[in-house]
């Protein structure tokens, strides 16, 4: 979902040591059903989770298309990035401050941005917040050709 300018290949992590049933067998259905607000409390509860006051799952991924809930304490952030698709942010709870390259977005409970494929942005919480986040990779984007 994030771009990291500083990654390599993704790192497998063993088994033991996953808070999460590993995203193979978690995505594998042909069907999803969540009820949001029992994510968020089994987020809260995790122990030696979240990183700069946010904290995160994914609840669906296939092909070009991520699902993720996002918990964030008051005041914290994610730095700049951009995704190579289109990023959906439904605002659940709370108040969060979305700078878009030049402009700036204050989203509420209920409401919702739509950014285009490749726009950098970055979060800050104003409140303790929960937003959902669908992002839909251009493979075009993604994979320029020569």
């Amino acid at each position: 979902m994030m771009e990291d300018r500083n990654a390599g290949p993704p790192r497998e992590i063993p088994e033991s040591q996953r808070l999460r049933q590993h995203p193979r067998d978690r995505f594998a259905a042909p069907q999803h059903q969540y009820d949001l607000d029992e994510v968020a409390a089994n987020l809260k509860q995790e122990l030696e989770a979240g990183q700069a006051g946010h904290r995160q799952q994914t609840l669906y991924k296939r092909g070009p298309t991520t699902v993720a809930l996002y918990l964030f304490g008051h005041l914290t952030r994610l730095p700049p990035h951009r995704a190579q698709g289109v990023v959906i942010m439904h605002l659940l709870k709370g108040h969060v401050q979305i700078k878009a390259e030049n402009e700036s977005h204050d989203l509420h409970a209920g409401q919702l941005l739509v950014l285009a494929p490749g726009v950098e942005h970055d979060v800050v919480a104003m409140l303790e917040s929960r937003m959902l986040l669908t992002v839909h990779l251009d493979v075009d984007a993604a994979n320029p050709s020569p």
